[in-house]
């Protein structure tokens, strides 16, 4: 008799841990399944290709931004200037290009360096200079928007070439152009995050700092690799928003792009205490995002209170971490 309740615990035990797991990892593409049957049930016209299209186009610039933010919140780190990087190398690309006729390759590499060096000091700056993550981005921030608005004066810069614009409203074998990029710097993260070692290393010094030093990782440099590639990915998007709109406008460009980002990837099950998640999880975070805007929009909802929306999301998704 003892022998079978012990059997009948341990079997209890281990269906418990099965569920566990899959809630871990696939509740998050039921809850994006569920949404989807949700809108379509909601409004006839959003399985149309035209609106699906719309739907990814529209996710394309926070998706490859919530690609970055993932790296760094692995880390346990956080970027909120993500938003300012991008309206700074946006400024870079469209005034190298109207400005100093610089061509547009080479407005784009100058625009991505820009991203990526705000990345490398905010790296630096957390540290090297031990200040936390939050004070160090959103001083960062500030200073990245500030510069952009000097320059420009507090105005936009416009105009660029028609082959520019192709990047953010052009199509590619039917896909537009952004979703294409989008995907690509997905599959590049899944890659490095799950195949290479900088991935294996950045989710050591997430899980415990103090084991991935005694392990010999340099975790310094894994820190600043995590924040550069957050202001690649910015950058990124500040191609593709230049392009598509032949303008950035100093003062709204990216403007809240950094609060979208942290919610797809916390919405994506990536935990903010680090160590814990996956590109994946980040993708159906902002698809879930992308879609529940859309339902909002179809439905001639207030876009103001998306936002509360949102908000009430991210907080659920906080909870429900907090549970496992």
């Amino acid at each position: 008799m003892v022998q079978d309740a012990d059997l009948s615990l341990a079997r209890r035990q281990q269906n418990r841990e099965r569920l566990r797991y899959v809630w871990e990892q696939y509740s998050v593409a039921f809850a994006f399944i569920i949404l989807v049957i949700l809108a379509a049930c909601i409004s006839d016209s959003f399985l149309s290709l035209s609106n699906i299209r719309n739907v990814l186009r529209q996710i394309s610039i926070v998706g490859i931004i919530s690609i970055g933010m993932t790296f760094v919140i692995l880390l346990g780190g956080i970027d909120l200037s993500v938003g300012s990087v991008l309206a700074l190398s946006g400024t870079v690309i469209m005034a190298s290009q109207v400005e100093y006729g610089m061509s547009p390759g080479m407005s784009i590499l100058l625009g991505l360096a820009a991203g990526a060096l705000i990345g490398v000091i905010n790296g630096c700056m957390v540290t090297y200079g031990k200040i936390t993550a939050f004070i160090t981005t959103l001083a960062m921030m500030t200073i990245a928007r500030s510069i952009a608005l000097y320059y420009a004066d507090a105005g936009a810069i416009s105009g660029s070439s028609t082959a520019y614009s192709e990047i953010g409203n052009g199509y590619m074998l039917g896909i537009p152009i952004p979703v294409v990029i989008f995907a690509v710097t997905a599959v590049a993260a899944y890659i490095v995050l799950e195949k290479m070692v900088l991935g294996r290393r950045i989710y050591a010094v997430g899980g415990n700092i103090q084991a991935a030093r005694l392990s010999a990782v340099p975790v310094y440099q894994v820190t600043i690799l995590a924040y550069m590639i957050c202001g690649l990915t910015a950058a990124i998007g500040a191609v593709i928003e230049t392009a598509r709109l032949n303008s950035v406008s100093t003062s709204s460009s990216g403007h809240m792009y950094e609060l979208d980002a942290i919610a797809a990837v916390i919405i994506g099950g990536t935990s903010l205490a680090g160590g814990r998640g996956r590109i994946i999880g980040t993708l159906f975070g902002i698809l879930i995002l992308g879609v529940l805007s859309n339902i909002l929009n179809l439905v001639n909802i207030s876009p103001y209170i998306q936002g509360v929306v949102k908000g009430a999301i991210i907080v659920a998704a906080v909870i429900l971490q907090k549970r496992d």
